[in-house]
């Protein structure tokens, strides 16, 4: 293979590709651009490579989304989703999974086309990139934090560094040193400022895949219950914005679980707009005269309300709704009156709780926002400014659901922007 960038410099430089940053789109680069037979150096300022990738699907890796479908994955990503699709052909569910399944990883498919390596961890995942690295030879420099690039006549020909060697040579640079999401890995959004410097743009950074706050007191009486087959929507100037529908949790703060995190990212600029309210449907499998009928049916018997509620609802909901429509629980149930039974069916379909904001970066999965996606060759990932830079990963304006789909940006990012210098 040959480097197709002309540098016109008799200068020695140490590296042909240098990748900053060792996550899993950092080291998806580095794998491929060795791949293709040059010196490779991978900088992380880390102890460690791979620090979220090791927290990624709660320890246990969701590796990437059993969607072979490019046009649907893509559409999954939001407005966004389309700038992938050209890398997604080169590189996408079908190769990602070929790739681990090469390198003698397990992979599983769990509900919802999650899939994970059979052993359930993380560590697995990250030992074998890492085994793969050393294998192809890249060279991988750890605690060592890059403060800026030297940038000439448009072209970056160094990258700085805090200590040690204090600069880097190569022929082209890989910025994949993530969001702000989860600081207490290391991302801090360092690669957003030199970004910036080199005269890109970035779109407005939000946390995203995140709990979300709420004003009512109720939900920490819940804290710790979990909600299956629930439809959760956000409403605004009672005006449905979206629906989710699925598995959701409550916390002492308010409210998280996959459909909470999958619809924050709009919940967290909804908010910005003006009062914003989440309603739960408890019972979105029964229309509003189907759940009548039931209640009405049920309630022909001579139980206690409270002995009844099991039936309906787990126990910490049931106590709820004995306060918030003040009923007697210990009413025999073929007592209770057409209004106590519209205000129990409103409770069941209607549960409304007030959207404060989220947890923010510290607690978000993913961010969404990052580099301009207009500045970027969606081909090669090569920046359209500076010729000899490429982005990767999370640091890019691209973002998508929970279930795999961050991941296998990641991995297709890092792989066309390892391969997008070559010809």
């Amino acid at each position: 293979m040959r480097y197709n960038l002309n540098m016109k410099t008799k200068e020695r430089v140490d590296f042909d590709v240098a990748v900053v940053g060792g996550g899993p789109a950092g080291m998806m680069a580095a794998l491929q651009a060795s791949e293709n037979g040059l010196k490779v150096v991978l900088i992380e300022k880390n102890p460690n490579l791979g620090q979220k990738l090791l927290i990624t699907g709660g320890g246990r890796c969701n590796l990437t989304q059993n969607e072979l479908d490019n046009k649907k994955l893509a559409l999954k990503l939001g407005k966004n989703g389309q700038f992938l699709l050209s890398a997604l052909s080169r590189f996408g569910v079908k190769e990602t999974k070929e790739f681990f399944e090469k390198q003698g990883l397990k992979i599983k498919v769990e509900r919802g086309g999650r899939v994970f390596p059979v052993s359930d961890k993380s560590i697995d995942v990250l030992n074998l990139l890492q085994n793969f690295l050393k294998k192809n030879k890249v060279e991988v420099l750890t605690n060592r934090e890059v403060i800026g690039f030297q940038v000439k006549n448009k072209l970056i020909e160094k990258v700085l560094l805090k200590s040690k060697e204090k600069e880097i040579s190569a022929r082209h640079f890989i910025i994949s040193t993530g969001g702000l999401s989860y600081p207490q890995t290391g991302s801090t959004g360092s690669g957003y400022k030199f970004a910036r410097n080199m005269g890109h743009k970035v779109v407005e950074l939000k946390p995203s895949l995140v709990s979300l706050k709420v004003k009512e007191d109720w939900p920490k009486a819940l804290k710790g219950l979990t909600l299956k087959n629930v439809e959760v929507s956000l409403w605004q100037n009672k005006k449905k914005k979206l629906t989710r529908f699925g598995e959701m949790l409550f916390t002492h703060f308010g409210v998280s679980g996959p459909i909470i995190l999958d619809l924050s990212k709009e919940a967290v600029q909804l908010k910005e707009k003006g009062k914003l309210i989440l309603k739960i449907d408890l019972k979105p499998s029964l229309d509003l005269l189907t759940l009548d009928k039931r209640l009405q049916r049920d309630f022909k018997s001579k139980k206690h309300f409270k002995n009844y509620l099991p039936e309906l609802l787990p126990q910490k909901l049931g106590n709820l709704l004995v306060r918030v429509i003040e009923i007697n629980p210990n009413k025999i149930v073929n007592t209770i009156s057409k209004e106590e039974r519209k205000k129990i069916i409103n409770f069941l379909k209607n549960l409304t709780i007030t959207i404060t904001g989220s947890t923010g970066f510290e607690h978000a999965l993913i961010t969404s926002g990052g580099v301009c996606l207009k500045e970027i060759d969606s081909k090669t990932m090569c920046s359209k400014i500076i010729p000899n830079l490429s982005f990767a990963g999370e640091i890019l304006d691209l973002d998508g659901p929970t279930g795999g789909y961050n991941l296998q940006v990641c991995w297709t990012t890092g792989f066309t922007a390892g391969c997008g210098q070559f010809t």
